[in-house]
């Protein structure tokens, strides 16, 4: 078989943008996108084959170690039934992390308090837990970096959201139930209940997950009054996502918006035909999602590879499933529950998905917070810059005397 050229990576988007006109006026918006991919891989295809960039992405796949970090797996069960994976990672015995019960920081730093008087029979403290939530089409390993810098120094608990990764598909989405973001804090609470039913708490999320943690203080405000001792919000809104250009004209924005649910659920209902579709224009995707994950040049082949693996092992009919719940998004009113702590705001200055303005909007109800704009960063954050996000979720975490100073 012959190599494909750079025209047919054109003429495939050609038929794409073709199959998205059938669908509505939107077709021309979303042709323009397609064909800018194709451009972006066009000059690769003219000099490297179809072969040889398949080595080479079973090469990143087999050499990366991005994804591979495993814990004590246990599964929570949300209010419908759904089955919800998570993995722990605990603490060290001789790491000198705080296990002091309560909020942390409020008396000596971590490791250097005076000795406990304990009672006959009495327990120690549960730990402080880091819970992290993931975001849209990703799964918990998307913290890879941030999860092999705190191993084995403070208790982690990372969980897949329902229908991602190795979590259940939602029982009440197949029974016809739309999915929205004040269910998914209910999944949530039901992890916590399951992995760290006692102690404190921090919480970090990324975007869908940040939007997770906003609808968990909403219906449950006590418990983050009671437990949780600081937050983290990463590459996330609080609402507005309606708005939201994608970095196209505001013509083409438009149209999208109209038409993109119906056309989602239509794929949606031809799972099949549509994943051997993306299969068969995986250089294609490939240029879609390294345009709305990163914002620099330079990142790493093996990171973006494992990117895309994290975002094509979500299928499409999940994909379709999720999406309409985000422009449904509103969880404003909610901030203000996470005012008494310490918070962390971080946003990447080139994401096209959840613009850091929606950061600065959280920054706005949280004034108190500490906000950071990362340059050259896109959407996947986390993965692109993993040592500013490590490095400022490492200072939070020794502010509030989960680890102490020297473990930074």
């Amino acid at each position: 078989m012959s190599e494909t050229s750079a025209e047919d990576v054109v003429a495939t988007a050609a038929v794409a943008a073709a199959g998205w006109r059938r669908a509505g006026i939107a077709g021309a918006a979303i042709g323009v996108i397609a064909a800018g991919a194709a451009a972006g891989v066009a000059v690769e295809r003219l000099t490297v084959g179809r072969g040889m960039r398949k080595k080479a992405r079973l090469a990143l796949d087999a050499s990366g170690p991005y994804g591979s970090l495993r814990g004590r797996p246990g599964r929570a069960v949300a209010d419908d039934g759904t089955e919800l994976y998570y993995e722990v990672d605990e603490i060290e015995p001789d790491s000198g992390t705080s296990r002091a019960g309560g909020r942390p920081g409020a008396g000596a730093p971590a490791g250097t308090g005076p000795r406990r008087r304990r009672l006959f029979g009495s327990k120690d403290p549960a730990p402080l837990t880091v819970v992290f939530s993931h975001g849209y089409c990703l799964g918990q390993d998307s913290w890879h970096f941030q999860r092999a810098a705190l191993r084995g120094l403070v208790r982690t608990v990372h969980w897949d959201q329902r229908s991602h990764g190795r979590s259940e598909r939602g029982r009440a989405q197949a029974e016809g139930v739309p999915v929205g973001i004040d269910q998914l804090g209910r999944d949530l609470r039901a992890v916590i209940d399951a992995a760290a039913p006692e102690g404190p708490l921090v919480l970090v999320g990324h975007s869908m997950g940040g939007m997770t943690m906003m609808a968990l203080a909403d219906r449950y405000p006590e418990l983050i009054r009671d437990r949780v001792a600081a937050v983290a919000f990463v590459g996330t809104s609080s609402g507005k996502l309606g708005e939201v250009n994608f970095g196209l004209p505001v013509a083409g924005v438009n149209a999208v918006r109209r038409v993109l649910p119906g056309v989602l659920k239509a794929l949606g209902s031809q799972t099949e035909l549509v994943e051997r579709g993306r299969r068969a224009t995986a250089d294609l995707f490939a240029g879609l999602i390294k345009r709305y994950s990163f914002g620099s040049r330079d990142v790493d082949p093996a990171v973006a590879r494992f990117a895309e693996r994290l975002i094509e092992s979500t299928p499409i009919d999940v994909v379709a499933e999720f999406y309409p719940a985000f422009t449904e998004h509103d969880k404003s009113g909610a901030l203000p529950a996470f005012r008494e702590i310490p918070v962390l705001i971080l946003a990447g200055d080139k994401d096209l998905v959840t613009p850091s303005s929606h950061s600065e909007a959280i920054a706005d109800e949280l004034p108190d917070a500490e906000l950071v704009i990362v340059p050259d960063a896109g959407h996947l954050v986390m993965l692109e810059h993993p040592e500013t996000v490590t490095d400022r979720l490492a200072d939070l975490l020794v502010r509030i005397g989960a680890v102490p100073a020297e473990a930074r």
